[in-house]
């Protein structure tokens, strides 16, 4: 799945009034929204997002397999000479699909280990087992519920109207939960990363202990993306964890699900339209059903002893017998799972519907998920 962003420092301005009645048409979102207080979007329209540049074509050995870039050496070099894990892994690929060894030596040679990565990743795997903490979803939010970002995606929404709207037709995805997700990801192509998507896969693959394995299998199937493509594999960049474009997709993800979207014979996810297309097939391919309702407010008669998250499961019946009911008409059939919020004050309580589990898979975090949904909302409230 793709990897989080971080946000982007907001700044102010002074936002304009316009119109935008034919997109929130558009954009109308599934029963069940949880709004957001009202917040005022500017029309900034958004730089264009240059994709990564495609190099000429060189004149390739026949033992490159037609993998491209003038690569070469008898052994690996530099930061990850002496990996014995590595050189398993070169052994692989090369019984596996055929690379040439030399190629691979040679490009390895060139990778760069991340010191700085590891011990990001390291602090946060330390947050991560301390538990939601008082006041957490309020800080989380904050980050990315801002003036500037509303501002571009109400910007980014009027200037590709037309992919938007296509895209919910063939996917049948509601196009603000697109909008969403690239509000999280990139701020729509602000924040899409610049280390080299080879050096953050070989340091995390080869020296991340705790998730070593999901690493190595994402490099694999970087390198038959580089190959598929015709791309040069030391060029792609991206965030520290190794994901690419507007929508941050892991390499895993853009051979399953990226789309050329704007038919212009390529998929490439650090332009606009095919990243929307490409975000819109995600979510269609991993279960999102059009108009159906995401989350559903509950409220707490007393406190609550029910453990939440989003691998419960109970039925209607036994959150009214905990205290909780649906504070709002509710599609609540079958088993139910429930999420908590913890703001600085208080604690919220939700149903999570099967769309909001969807967008767990992009990013399997109740925090991540509820972000997309009121940016969504928001957004498609400004227009």
């Amino acid at each position: 799945m793709p990897a989080p962003t971080p946000a982007c420092s907001p700044a102010p301005f002074t936002p304009p009034r316009g119109p935008g009645s034919a997109v929130r048409t558009l954009l109308s979102l599934a029963p069940g929204v949880l709004l957001t207080a009202t917040l005022t979007a500017c029309n900034l329209a958004p730089e264009p997002v240059a994709p990564p540049p495609r190099p000429a074509q060189p004149a390739l050995e026949q033992s490159a397999r037609t993998m491209i870039g003038s690569y070469r050496a008898d052994r690996v070099s530099g930061d990850f000479a002496g990996y014995a894990s590595l050189e398993r892994f070169i052994g692989q690929m090369v019984a596996r699909h055929g690379l040439d060894r030399a190629y691979l030596n040679g490009l390895f040679s060139e990778a760069r280990r991340r010191q700085w990565t590891l011990d990001y990743l390291e602090r946060g795997d330390r947050e991560m087992k301390a538990g939601p903490a008082v006041g957490g979803w309020s800080r989380y939010r904050e980050k990315f519920l801002d003036e500037r970002r509303i501002g571009k995606g109400v910007a980014f929404a009027r200037r590709y109207q037309g992919a938007l709207q296509r895209a919910g037709r063939e996917y049948g995805v509601e196009p603000a939960y697109i909008l969403g997700i690239l509000a999280v990801e990139t701020n729509f192509g602000e924040v899409m990363g610049r280390d080299r998507v080879l050096d953050a896969l070989t340091t995390l693959g080869f020296d991340y202990a705790r998730r070593g394995a999901f690493f190595q299998a994402e490099l694999e199937q970087f390198l038959l993306m580089a190959r598929q493509e015709r791309l040069d594999p030391a060029r792609p960049r991206g965030s520290f964890a190794g994901a690419m474009g507007l929508g941050q997709f892991m390499p895993s993800s853009f051979r399953k699900w990226a789309v050329d979207f704007n038919g212009d014979g390529r998929r490439d996810l650090w332009h606009p339209e095919d990243a929307i297309g490409s975000v819109a097939n995600y979510f269609a391919r991993h279960g999102w059903q059009a108009g159906q309702p995401v989350v559903t407010p509950l409220s707490a008669r007393t406190a609550v002893d029910l453990q939440a998250g989003l691998d419960t499961r109970y039925s209607l019946s036994t959150l009214r017998l905990a205290g909780l009911s649906p504070a709002a008409p509710c599609r609540c059939e079958g088993e139910l799972r429930l999420l908590r919020l913890r703001h600085r004050d208080f604690d919220q309580y939700l149903i999570g519907h099967d769309n909001f589990y969807t967008i767990t898979r992009y990013n399997q975090s109740t925090h991540y998920a509820m972000t997309v949904h009121e940016l969504a909302a928001t957004i498609s409230r400004r227009l």
